[in-house]
This record gives structure tokens, sequence and C-alpha cells, in this order.
């Protein structure tokens, strides 16, 4: 497994997941990926169904996906989000993640999506009593291909 994130910035991420996720029945998850074998997009909706983030109940789970050592990343969100917030918010969202990447505050970028996310995912989405955590809230790692 490689290391992109200290201890103490993956715990903020995952910490800012589970916040945004207390007031949502929507899923993210935060994925770091060593290599690219196609594009970008491609290779996060590929991450997307290996962790089986469709299968949410109610489609709304979003992942961001990182390959750092490409420069490269992408956010994307499944049919029941994308339908509420369309292809606008997420560039919103890459744009506010590269200003971040641009300051070399990987950790600040991940944390401020998932934030604003988790605001959307609680508008169309928002907790019920019987909500599970459908997906785990701790970073993926790709393995070193």
């Amino acid at each position: 497994m490689m290391a992109f994130f200290t201890a103490a910035e993956e715990a903020r991420i995952v910490a800012a997941i589970q916040a945004a996720e207390r007031n949502t029945s929507g899923e993210i998850r935060v994925h770091i990926e060593k290599r690219l074998e196609k594009d970008v997009l491609t290779e996060a909706q590929r991450t997307f169904a290996k962790l089986g983030m469709h299968r949410t109940q109610a489609r709304n789970g979003v992942l961001i996906f990182i390959a750092p050592e490409h420069h490269q990343f992408a956010i994307i969100g499944d049919q029941g989000i994308h339908q509420q917030v369309g292809e606008h918010f997420w560039q919103a969202e890459r744009d506010l993640i590269a200003t971040y990447f641009r300051q070399g505050d990987f950790a600040g970028g991940i944390c401020a999506a998932v934030e604003q996310v988790g605001e959307k995912l609680k508008a169309f989405f928002p907790f019920q009593s019987d909500d599970t955590n459908e997906l785990p809230d701790e970073i993926s790692y790709g393995k070193d291909r």
C-alpha cells in the first residue's frame, strides 16, 4: 500500500466523511490509486464499481478518486445524486479541489469537497432514523501495480 496522506491527514479526512454522513443517507468514499491504466474518469468509474458504490439503496454514493503520481483526480456520483445536482455541481467540486491541490493542501481540498458534497447529499437524501452506513468511511488504496 502506498502512503499519500499522513496519519493525521487521513484521520481528518475520515472525520470529515463521518461528519458529512451523519446528516444523510448518502455515502462518500475517497480512493487513492498509484497508477492509471486508462484515463482518470474511466479508472474512477471502474473503482466506483469495484468498491460496490453502485449498490447503495438510494444510488447516492460519491467517489473522490485521486491518482497522485499522475497529478489527476475525479469526483463522480451515482445516478441518484447525479440526477439531483447535475454536471455543473461536479465541475464546481473539481474546481474547488484543484484550488487546494495547487496550493499543496491535498487533505484540505478533500475535506472541503466532502463538506460540500455532504451538504448536497443532506438536501436531497436527508438522514433517516433507519439509515445504516452502507460503505466504509476509510480511505481506500489501490494495489501497487
